[in-house]
């Protein structure tokens, strides 16, 4: 395994895009289409991550400005 960075999810999302229309537009052989589909459930479990902790930063935060804002001051 190589310990390059992930991409952003902008990036990864728009791999995943560029995967699915090779998939859905093109007739691949059998071992290519797989190769893409692997590919693609990979940038979908990253982008899925990458979306779920942006969430949890959002709730953090939230959570944060509610408690300073509920504050007497």
């Amino acid at each position: 395994m190589t310990d390059q960075p992930s991409p952003s999810f902008e990036t990864a999302f728009a791999s995943l895009q560029q995967i699915i229309t090779q998939l859905e537009n093109t007739e691949l052989p059998l071992e290519e289409a797989l190769k893409l589909y692997e590919e693609g459930k990979r940038l979908s479990d990253l982008c899925s991550q990458l979306l779920e902790n942006a969430q949890l930063r959002v709730e953090a935060l939230s959570s944060t400005t509610a408690t300073t804002d509920s504050e007497p001051g």
